[in-house]
């Protein structure tokens, strides 16, 4: 058949499935218009899942009259300027949108109206787009000083076969919610208000541009508890600089749906993320756990592609790995810089369990009078106990002595862990610090210690290697052999020795000691497969933390092994000079420490 051309409404039908997926989609490009014009207010409303209506209003600086036609024309856009040659520079983008589909698609597949009124002109005007059918322009009313009022109806009334696609009404409109959400966190300085059928949904004040004011927007966002369990990030390498704030390895999820990346004000979803934080996180989560964190990237918009799809959600850096090393040393260093600390979440469960409505119920009924008949003897001889289950830690003389008649210099509750002060159940140390209590798992806390030491000695030393008897040929795709042979002196580094064997395949010579006997062809397609999906070789680096953690395990003081004062003061010390020493290897806390005013409102002392 001859080449034709396509009607203009087609094309642009066509091109609204790449950039208007669903209603959300929608949301994004309007809501993006908005900033870009300098929008300090941003109102969102949606009506049946967004599909029977949505208004997005914004106080920006508005449209003029004869501006409103070019709106909704395809390709016209006044965010892209030639330069002094002549030429329009697709690679230093700086704003959100440059595209010129927005409007132009949701108008071809809705009913679509503008209203606006340009900074500093008196009348406001209007036009309508129904199904690609542009109107006249007309003059109309507006609420504001300027700004631009868009509403969306019957979102893809002209294309039926694509409402078959679309989700309820319930999906859709929280896929609205969290896009809101995410565009609110790049712009910690702008309003954002939304409200779903009616119903308000979400109202965000403007914050104060910095780190304070963002740490405020994610906390209103992603919960109060954020706040306090978020570490700071501001680093910089080569130009290109990471801030942002991610949670304590004790403060995490069961999924990824927490991790959000920005790049240069830009919410967007990359591969590139969930692999930098796997890889920093990995000395502290069980894999099926998850860390929060919303990390910001700023660089040259000259080292980054934002033009790589219609929608936009998808960038490409010029050096991915330069980006992807600064996010994962950038989290490491924090969490280094944590020490000892442990989320707040850990202490607000154990107090929840204190709460008088959750304690079981006594054994005796007879309250008081069981006490007077004598009914308590036996608890209360074995409360001094410190029996079988428990042993009290006296002072010793290097931590601190109790006699009234000798004073020290320092005293030892004034430690961040405080001071040692019993031992319970053989398993949990008890000890006071000046504004509280701290209880410390003794095996998981020395797990921790002696883990790290382990790490520490590796690097130090490095991973000694044990040679195969016969090297091992392994057969792999050629993209996945360059992949792996491209990495071949960091696998070394980690006593994994690698090299070529013509074609695709990969001879391995020697592999980590730690691992002992070990399936070599399997360990190297899961390599592989790390390289493809995330840029680095976890799959190595996790199998020999694994063994780390196991000999950590069994070298660590037991639960149910009794200490000396000396022995526990001795760890409580260790743990406050050791990094990461508040959670075990798989991220659950190794203490817990509950406030003197928390524990007071609990028996009603405030």
């Amino acid at each position: 058949m001859p080449i034709h051309r396509l009607p203009t409404e087609l094309i642009n039908r066509i091109a609204a499935g790449e950039v208007v997926e669903r209603p959300a989609s929608a949301v994004k490009e309007l809501v993006e218009n908005a900033l870009d014009a300098g929008a300090r207010d941003v109102q969102v409303q949606a009506d049946g899942g967004g599909l029977t209506r949505i208004l997005v209003a914004d106080d920006g600086h508005g449209l003029a009259a004869d501006q409103l036609p070019l709106a909704v024309e395809r390709h016209a856009t006044s965010k892209l300027y030639p330069g002094v040659d002549g030429d329009y520079d697709l690679l230093r983008i700086a704003t959100l949108g440059f595209r010129g589909e927005a409007l132009p698609s949701i108008g071809s597949v809705s009913r679509l109206s503008i209203t606006s009124r340009a900074k500093g002109v008196s009348d406001a005007h209007a036009i309508h787009v129904d199904a690609g059918a542009v109107s006249a322009v007309t003059p109309a009313g507006f609420p504001g000083p300027h700004g631009a009022r868009i509403e969306v109806r019957d979102l893809f009334y002209a294309t039926p076969a694509r409402l078959k696609f679309m989700k309820s009404e319930r999906t859709e409109s929280t896929a609205i919610t969290e896009e809101l959400k995410r565009q609110a966190m790049a712009h910690e300085s702008v309003s954002f208000s939304l409200d779903i059928d009616g119903r308000r949904a979400l109202r965000l004040p403007a914050e104060a541009a910095g780190p304070d004011g963002r740490l405020a927007r994610l906390s209103a966002i992603m919960g109060r508890e954020f706040s306090d369990n978020a570490l700071a990030l501001d680093h910089e390498r080569e130009g290109v600089r990471l801030t942002g704030f991610a949670g304590l390895p004790t403060y995490n999820r069961g999924n990824a749906a927490h991790q959000y990346l920005f790049v240069n004000g830009r919410p967007v979803r990359d591969r590139l993320l969930q692999g930098a934080l796997r890889g920093a996180y990995a000395d502290f989560l069980a894999r099926d756990r998850h860390p929060l964190a919303a990390l910001y990237v700023e660089l040259d918009a000259g080292l980054v592609d934002v033009n790589v799809h219609p929608a936009k959600a998808e960038v490409r850096f010029r050096d991915p790995g330069l980006v992807r090393g600064l996010i994962v040393s950038g989290l490491r260093h924090s969490l280094a810089a944590a020490g000892h600390r442990a989320s707040t979440t850990v202490s607000m469960a154990a107090l929840g369990g204190f709460r008088p409505n959750s304690m079981p119920p006594q054994p005796s009924g007879a309250g008081f009078s069981a006490w007077r008949q004598g009914g308590w003897a036996q608890a209360v001889q074995s409360i001094p106990g410190l029996s079988e289950v428990s042993a009290r830690a006296e002072t010793d003389p290097a931590y601190g002595v109790a006699e009234p008649s000798v004073t020290t210099a320092f005293d030892p509750v004034d430690y961040p862990l405080g001071a040692a002060r019993a031992q319970v159940h053989e398993t949990y140390i008890v000890a006071q610090t000046r504004d509280g209590v701290v209880i410390v798992d003794q095996h998981a806390a020395h797990e921790r210690l002696v883990y790290e030491r382990m790490k520490t000695e590796m690097a130090d030393g490095g991973v000694a290697r044990q040679a195969l008897l016969l090297p091992e040929v392994v057969e792999l795709d050629p993209a996945e052999a360059e992949r792996v042979l491209a990495r071949a002196d960091e696998l070394a580094a980690l006593g994994l020795v690698v090299e070529p064997f013509g074609g695709a395949a990969v001879l391995v010579r020697e592999v980590p000691a730690l691992l002992g006997e070990t399936d070599a062809a399997g360990l190297i397609r899961d390599i592989a497969d790390d390289l493809a999906e995330n840029g680095q070789a976890l799959a190595l680096k996790e199998r020999l933390e694994d063994v780390c953690s196991t000999m950590a395990c069994h070298g660590s003081v037991r639960a149910g092994r009794r200490l000396s004062a000396p022995e526990m003061n001795a760890l409580l010390r260790q743990m406050e000079a050791t990094p990461h020493s508040g959670q075990c290897n798989h991220g659950r806390p190794t203490y817990v420490e509950l406030k003197l005013a928390d524990i007071e409102r609990l028996f009603g002392r405030r």
